[in-house]
């Protein structure tokens, strides 16, 4: 009750390391209005209804990225991997494929206010961060720089016991019951497909 953790944002963090910025990680857990299977069947129809536009928006996205949707209990899912910027690559995919989020908001709650996405593109990509899993750090003591930058302390000051990990770890996931365990598992060699195709002046 002294320190609580705090609600974590979600999605990936910001980094300079260019190796760090592919194949980063988007687990979108959208809450279904209708969470009956009559509500579970207008979702999987609004993804069914736009697949040949899925398909063409997507080989026009700017982004390396792969990703798929997923029904789970009462939440319909976008699990994708991409290279690069969130706001950025949200940003591709409303130019690209905006009216099959007009359709996916129309079975979300709070999707509403979203449409039409063309028209609320910043609204919408703080929409799908707040609804975008915490990723937990990879490395466990990676929680303290964590909790130190949410909670507006220096970092390690004073200086973390590592005695005290297993309980900051208990409040963490006390705040953030639903996360993504680490930021994926990768063997990349750091360049993204556009890099590589750039070097090899293929283009993009």
């Amino acid at each position: 009750m002294k320190a609580p953790a705090p609600k974590m944002p979600g999605g990936p963090r910001e980094t300079q390391q260019n190796s760090e910025n592919v194949q980063r990680m988007m687990n979108l857990v959208m809450p279904l209005k209708d969470s009956s299977s009559i509500g579970r069947a207008k979702a999987a129809l609004a993804i069914a209804q736009n697949v040949d536009e899925i398909f063409a928006g997507l080989d026009n996205v700017g982004t390396v990225h792969f990703a798929r949707f997923l029904i789970l209990g009462d939440n319909l899912c976008m699990i994708s991997v991409y290279d690069g910027d969130f706001s950025n690559y949200i940003r591709d995919f409303i130019i690209t494929i905006g009216s099959v989020f007009d359709d996916v908001m129309t079975v979300v709650e709070g999707g509403d206010e979203m449409i039409p996405t063309a028209h609320n593109i910043e609204k919408f990509i703080d929409w799908v961060h707040a609804h975008d899993l915490f990723q937990a750090p990879d490395y466990p003591t990676d929680v303290f720089e964590l909790l130190d930058e949410a909670r507006g302390v220096s970092k390690d000051s004073p200086p973390h016991d590592l005695k005290t990990l297993p309980r900051e770890l208990i409040l963490l996931l006390h705040a953030n019951p639903d996360l993504s365990l680490g930021g994926g598992y990768r063997a990349y060699p750091g360049y993204s497909a556009a890099q590589v195709r750039g070097k090899f002046g293929v283009g993009w």
